[in-house]
C-alpha cells in the first residue's frame, strides 16, 4: 500500500487546468519536484464488548459468509488463470470488527495503515481524536518513539474536548497537539488525514469509513499558522506527477469564483472545476433528449440504527436535523429521493425475491424489460459514516463517470454558501476528499461498481487479471501493485473497479419512513434492549 515516489513513470491523464506559463516565481521554482506546481483544487468508534445480535442478523451473516466463501474462491481462480487488464478499487473499505472475514475482503484497518514499524512521524487530522486508540495502532516497538503531530479544530481553551485531548496527551511524550486556525466561529476541523513519515519512503492515507493511498501537494497544507511547516517542507520534496486522482477540499474563509489559472478552488466551486475535465457518458440513442439528472441520497432509518452492529450508539455520529417546522419542509423536499441504507426491514420481506447474485447476464422479466441484479456489499450492519458522490453512467448502475469520496457532509458549511453579491463563496470548515474517473486509467477506460472484493465481478466471468506486472510463481500480487497500476500501461479496455459501501439497486423510503434524527428520543430498543433519549 506504499508508494515509491521516486519511481519514475508516464504521465497520466492531465487532472487539472493547466497553469499559466507566467506562474509566480514560487511555482517556478525547480527545488520542488515536478507535480508540485499543479494546483489541487478539485476510528471506527471504540465500543465495549458486546453480546451476539439477535438471532436474524446472525442468520443474516451466515448466509453472507457463505456467499463471500465462493466469491474468493472464484476471485483467486481468476487471478491465476487470466491475462486481462484490471485494476483493483483505487478506495478500500474500512475493516468492521464483528462482521464475518467474507464481509471483510479487500478492507484496510487502521492498524494496516499504522502498524508499520518504519513509521518515524505522523501527522494525524481528524475533527475527534481518541488517543488512547491512535497509539494502540502503532507497532509496539516504536509507540513510544514515533512522534505523532495531532492536528485538531478546539480552538477555544475552555472547551472540554481541548481539555480531554490535553489530558489523554500527557501519557504520550511524543504527542505534540497543534490547533488548526479556526476563522468561522461555526466551522469545523473535519478532515480526515494521516501522513506517515517512513525511514525509507513517504506514505499518505484517508480513513473515512474508506481508504485511500494517497500523496497530496504541499498547497493543501498551506496555512494562516506555521504550525505545518515542517510537512510542508517535506512534501514539497516529492513528485506527486503520477496519482491517478484529484483532491477536492474545503478551507475556512471567504473566496472569489473567479480565479487565476493557478489558484486553488475549495468547496462546490472546487469541484465543480475538478469536473470540467472528468468526460461523462452521453446517451447515443436517436430518440434520447437530454433531461434534469436524477438525484438520490443514501441515508439510514432509525429501524437501520436499531439493528447495527453498534445499535443506537452507531447514530450519535449520524446526523439529519428534522425537528423543527423549518427542518421539516426541508424533509418534504428531500423525501423523494431518500433511500434506504439497508433496505432489508420487515417491510422489505414482502418485496419480490433477489435475483441470484452469482448471475452476471442481464436478467429480463416477461414484458422484455431489463432488471437489475441484486448485488451485496455485506455491509448491512455497519451504519455508515462514509460520504460517497457517484455519478452512474445510467439507471442500470453497471458503470461510473466518477466518484468523491470525502470527509464532507451535504451542508453548506462544508460545500460553501452561494456567490454573495460580491462573487465569493464562504466555507466554514475544513474537508477532503479523493475524486477518480475512468480516463486517468486511459482513453478506453471504464470504471464499474464491485460488491464483496475490490476487483469486478464482471472479471470474474471473463478471467481477466490485475493490470501490470506478470503474477509471481504463488499467482499473487500486492495491493500496492495492483491498485497502482497503469502509470505505464493504458492499453484499450482496462476495468477499473470501485468499492460500493452499499447494496444495489438501491429502494427509496417508503410513506411512512423517516432517517435517522440523533436529536430526536426513541423508545423502541435496539436490538441490545437499549432506548435513545435526548
Amino acid at each position: 500500500m506504499d508508494q515509491d515516489l521516486s519511481k519514475e513513470s508516464d504521465e497520466p491523464t492531465p487532472k487539472r487546468r493547466k497553469l499559466d506559463d507566467n506562474a509566480n516565481d514560487a511555482t517556478n521554482d525547480k527545488s520542488k519536484r515536478r507535480g508540485m506546481d499543479k494546483p489541487i483544487s478539485p476510528p471506527p468508534l471504540r465500543r465495549r464488548k458486546v453480546g451476539s445480535p439477535k438471532q436474524e442478523m446472525t442468520e443474516s451473516l451466515e448466509r453472507e459468509r457463505e456467499s463471500d466463501t465462493q466469491l474468493e474462491t472464484n476471485a483467486q481462480s481468476m487471478v491465476e488463470s487470466s491475462k486481462q487488464k484490471v485494476v483493483k478499487s483505487p478506495f478500500q473499505l474500512t475493516s468492521i470488527r464483528d462482521l464475518p472475514a467474507s464481509s471483510n475482503l479487500d478492507t484496510a484497518s487502521l492498524k494496516d495503515i499504522l502498524g508499520d514499524p518504519l513509521i518515524s512521524e505522523c501527522w494525524e487530522f481528524n475533527y475527534l481524536h481518541d488517543l488512547d486508540f491512535l497509539m494502540e495502532q502503532f507497532d509496539e516497538d516504536i509507540r513510544n518513539l514515533v512522534k505523532v503531530n495531532v492536528i485538531h479544530g478546539f480552538w477555544r481553551r475552555e472547551d472540554q474536548s481541548r481539555r480531554n485531548l490535553m489530558e489523554q496527551a500527557l501519557k504520550y511524550p511524543n504527542i505534540n497537539l497543534l490547533t488548526a486556525y479556526m476563522p468561522e466561529m461555526f466551522g469545523t476541523h473535519h478532515s480526515k488525514v494521516d501522513n506517515l513519515s517512513l525511514k525509507s519512503r513517504l506514505k499518505w492515507d484517508q480513513e473515512e469509513s474508506s481508504n485511500w493511498i494517497f500523496l497530496i501537494t504541499y498547497e493543501l497544507m498551506t496555512q494562516k499558522r506555521i504550525i505545518c511547516k515542517p510537512l510542508v517542507e517535506q512534501l514539497s520534496k516529492h513528485d506527486f506527477s503520477s496519482i491517478r486522482a484529484a483532491i477536492v477540499a474545503s478551507a475556512p474563509g471567504k473566496q472569489n469564483i473567479e480565479l487565476e489559472s493557478s489558484k486553488t478552488a475549495w468547496g462546490w466551486a472546487g469541484l465543480t472545476e475538478v469536473l470540467k475535465s472528468v468526460p461523462c457518458t452521453l446517451s447515443t440513442s436517436k430518440s434520447a433528449t437530454t433531461s434534469k439528472p436524477i438525484f438520490k441520497i443514501i441515508f439510514p432509518t432509525a429501524d437501520e440504527v436499531r439493528r447495527s452492529l453498534n445499535g443506537y450508539s452507531s447514530g450519535s455520529a449520524i446526523h439529519t436535523k428534522i425537528l423543527t417546522p423549518a427542518q421539516g419542509k426541508q424533509l418534504t423536499y428531500l423525501k423523494p429521493i431518500l433511500c434506504h441504507w439497508a433496505g432489508d426491514g420487515p417491510q422489505h420481506k414482502r418485496s419480490s425475491p433477489k435475483l441470484p447474485e452469482a448471475d452476471l447476464s442481464l436478467n429480463l422479466n416477461k414484458n422484455s424489460q431489463p432488471q437489475q441484479r441484486n448485488q451485496n456489499a455485506h455491509r448491512k450492519r455497519a451504519a455508515p459514516h462514509i460520504k460517497t458522490y457517484i455519478r452512474f453512467s445510467s439507471s442500470s448502475f453497471e458503470s461510473i463517470d466518477w466518484i468523491l469520496v470525502t470527509s464532507a457532509n451535504l451542508s453548506k458549511q462544508a460545500w460553501g454558501e452561494n456567490t454573495n453579491a460580491a462573487g465569493e463563496v464562504r466555507i466554514c470548515s475544513y474537508e477532503i476528499g479523493v475524486l477518480a474517473w475512468p480516463s486517468l486509467w486511459g482513453e478506453e477506460a471504464s470504471m464499474v461498481p464491485c460488491f464483496g472484493t475490490d476487483t469486478p465481478r464482471a472479471a470474474l466471468e471473463s478471467k481477466t487479471v490485475c493490470e501490470g506486472k506478470e503474477t509471481n510463481d504463488s499467482g499473487k500480487r500486492g495491493d500496492e501493485e495492483t491498485r497502482n497500476e497503469g502509470n505505464t500501461r493504458q492499453d484499450e479496455g482496462t476495468l477499473v473497479g470501485v468499492r460500493m459501501p452499499y447494496d444495489l439497486p438501491i429502494i427509496p423510503y417508503a410513506k411512512n419512513d423517516t432517517p435517522w434524527c440523533a436529536t430526536a428520543s426513541y423508545t423502541e430498543p435496539d436490538w441490545m434492549g437499549q432506548t435513545w433519549n435526548t
